[in-house]
């Protein structure tokens, strides 16, 4: 018997229905020459208002390059559109690579007896912040494996604790988003508690029996708790949640059309969508080997899902790590990416301890863009983006469903505008090289310009004066 689908239920497989995904791509393929009809779904994406699973599945399969470039170019508007040039930047901070899982492409499943095995002291873990803070950055996602014992809820949250906690000259952490496994909702009412930004969790893929062949053993492999994780971290109050897969695993127009269908099950059931949705590609680590995994996704690809993602849903922040190359990234940011990893160490201890062997050993994966924050950020600015630093709307209570109201009435740019300024401002005078400050000058004269209330427009470049003088912090 064929379960029904239904985008509200809180069962993960009616919210995530094999047979609803199936025969949206069987749909797909059988219109993917109705260009009429993908014309017609482009219209409405142009709007901004986003697009059924089903609607992206036809434009994810539709053969033409004329409609391929128009998606493209609806997603660069809209994303102009929500985020202006505005580009966030974060960093991983790994805890620990202690894992009971057994997934085949991590090399931190509980097999593997190369890797070294690390769980970083409170006072480690301070020296990775302050390292992290000396580069300028202000956002973390905090990373850990899954071990009950070694690194159990407190631990976490004495760890989030620490991170809030050290300062070191102009340094704060004002957000940690925390990606740690499939818990309980009590769990998620501590990690809410803790004052954690976003509850991140990839599925890595949607397709159940796949999934199942790819987590033999350990809690995660139980499919529909992962599945509905992001439910109980609803019910346990925190209304920012990420969710992604990792492509290459599974065939990305199944897992496409899925993380679609989750995050339609997520407004249905609690009136907000993911605040953000990641799109990793496998990669090579200790001992795992990419070409052992058949699914692999071109970049052509892979930048054709970036842009339908951006239209499908286009209030959602999108990240891309270091996982990808710096030219993928710069093509990825064209199309719809808005948020990006800098610096990062997939290691535990990565940051304070770079010369370490065990470190250097124990990456969750091999990293392909490895320059300094510093050349990150005066990399887009040459671009022309604006590197935020920004964790304001976090902090003033702006998220789930109050954030979204902000981004859908085009308020949101009279906060969010200034704010990547200021958070810039703060890194020019704390952490840049003289050729970042020199190439930031123009672009924020133009930014500022761009500001869509005259009196936000004044205070705000009150404010990156006084933060000129040695003030810091300010926020709208």
């Amino acid at each position: 018997m064929t379960t029904t689908y239904n985008p509200s239920s809180p069962i993960a497989s009616e919210f995530i229905n094999d047979h609803e995904i199936c025969e949206t791509l069987s749909y797909a393929q059988s219109k993917c020459n109705d260009f009429a009809l993908a014309n017609e779904i482009l219209d409405k994406a142009a709007l901004g208002k986003g697009l059924s699973h089903r609607e992206a599945a036809l434009l994810l399969h539709c053969t033409s390059e004329d409609i391929k470039k128009r998606t493209f170019d609806i997603a660069r508007q809209i994303k102009q559109r929500i985020y202006g040039n505005r580009i966030v930047l974060f960093a991983p901070l790994y805890l620990s690579n202690h894992c009971i899982n057994g997934c085949v492409y991590c090399p931190y499943h509980a097999k593997n007896k190369t890797i070294p095995r690390r769980k970083l002291s409170q006072e480690e873990i301070r020296q990775e912040v302050i390292a992290l803070q000396d580069m300028g950055h202000k956002r973390l996602a905090l990373e850990t494996g899954e071990h009950p014992t070694i690194t159990p809820i407190d631990y976490i949250l004495q760890s989030i604790d620490t991170i809030y906690s050290t300062k070191h000259r102009n340094g704060a952490i004002r957000r940690i988003n925390v990606n740690i496994a499939a818990t309980s909702v009590e769990n998620y009412r501590l990690l809410h508690q803790a004052a954690i930004g976003t509850y991140i969790l990839f599925q890595e893929t949607y397709h159940k029996t796949t999934y199942q062949s790819l987590h033999p053993s350990g809690p995660k492999s139980d499919w529909a708790y992962h599945t509905e994780a992001m439910d109980r971290a609803m019910e346990g109050g925190i209304d920012d949640v990420g969710i992604g897969v990792l492509f290459g695993l599974y065939d990305y127009r199944y897992d496409l059309v899925a993380m679609l269908m989750h995050a339609e099950h997520l407004e249905a059931r609690f009136g907000v969508g993911p605040h953000t949705i990641s799109v990793p590609r496998i990669r090579p680590a200790d001992d795992i080997n990419p070409l052992d995994f058949p699914n692999a996704v071109t970049d052509d690809v892979f930048q054709h899902i970036v842009a339908i993602l951006r239209i499908a849903v286009p209030y959602t922040g999108m990240i891309v790590s270091t996982r990808e190359s710096q030219q993928c990234r710069e093509l990825s940011l064209d199309v719809g990416i808005s948020q990006l990893s800098g610096a990062s160490r997939t290691t535990v201890g990565g940051y304070s301890q770079q010369s370490s062997i065990d470190v250097t050993q124990s990456a969750q994966f091999d990293i392909n863009d490895e320059r300094s924050l510093d050349e990150i950020v005066n990399w887009l600015l040459r671009l022309g983006y604006i590197p935020s630093f920004c964790t304001a709307c976090y902090r003033e209570g702006r998220t789930g469903d109050r954030f979204m109201a902000l981004a859908k009435s085009g308020q949101i740019g009279n906060c969010c505008a200034p704010n990547a300024l200021m958070t810039l401002q703060e890194y020019l005078e704390d952490y840049a090289s003289a050729d970042t400050r020199a190439a930031a000058d123009n672009i924020i004269e133009r930014e500022i310009a761009s500001i869509p209330s005259q009196k936000v427009r004044e205070l705000t470049i009150k404010r990156l004066n006084e933060i000129k003088s040695g003030l810091r912090d300010f926020r709208f």
